[in-house]
């Protein structure tokens, strides 16, 4: 995450997860001057859009704009590209053509670091959906023969963010980030989601505990928010530390 140099990838199921759990390291990338891209699967039309739906006459269509715009909103916030797949929710179906547009996002963008959903989420199958998604168009993206104009992909590490209910969802966080001199940015950001506007003070709470914690496996007291993260690949490295 040096300046001038490396991009992120976040891939996200619905409209506001790249927000709640990955706000902050989008906020870094952006800070750093480096490129941070989102890749919103679905809007969460049906599935994380309770307060809408009870909106007198509201249409899916209008249901699906709101999202959006929120989304645009927080990802400009963070500053970060986003691209909407509209691939649908409860449930996001896998197709050939998503995978293809997912290994050809790979191979155009040559993310250093890739983020999504944990393995597992008993709550919202699209989540676990997304991650499989995910890593299997980064598989096929390093593939000599998958057909692309562009050139295969490396081997970028691939970081999971921290579910809604963690211990459900057998996530081990592996990784705190200190996202303390970007909290504002993804406070501004949470802020833009209305539609879900009780997970604002929720994912602040667990932006502190993570910092606390932070604090205590480095020593570094200047740590006050944290995002958790889980690798789902070894790092490779010549130092221990």
């Amino acid at each position: 995450m040096d300046s001038g140099g490396g991009t992120l990838l976040v891939i996200s199921a619905h409209a506001a997860d790249f927000v709640w759990r990955a706000g902050g390291a989008i906020a870094l990338y952006g800070s750093r001057g480096c490129r941070a891209r989102v890749l919103c699967l679905s809007y969460g039309e049906r599935g994380e859009s309770e307060k809408l739906w009870k909106e007198p006459g509201i249409s899916l269509d209008q249901v699906k704009k709101v999202r959006r715009k929120e989304a645009e909103q927080a990802a400009g916030a963070l500053g970060a590209e986003i691209r909407f797949f509209d691939a649908g929710d409860y449930p996001l179906v896998r197709t050939a053509e998503l995978i293809d547009d997912l290994v050809q996002e790979f191979r155009q963008v040559q993310p250093t670091v890739v983020l999504t959903h944990s393995f597992s989420d008993p709550y919202n199958g699209d989540h676990g959906e997304t991650n499989r998604l995910a890593l299997d168009a980064r598989v096929y993206a390093q593939a000599a023969g998958y057909p692309s104009d562009a050139k295969k992909l490396g081997a970028p590490p691939v970081f999971l963010f921290e579910p809604h209910q963690t211990e459900m969802c057998e996530f081990k966080p592996q990784v705190l980030l200190d996202i303390t001199p970007v909290f504002d940015l993804k406070r501004k950001a949470m802020e833009c989601m209305a539609a879900q506007e009780h997970l604002w003070d929720y994912y602040t709470s667990v932006a502190k505990r993570r910092g606390t914690q932070a604090v205590r496996n480095s020593g570094k007291s200047g740590v006050k928010y944290a995002e958790a993260y889980q690798r789902v690949y070894p790092q490779v490295t010549d130092v221990l530390s």
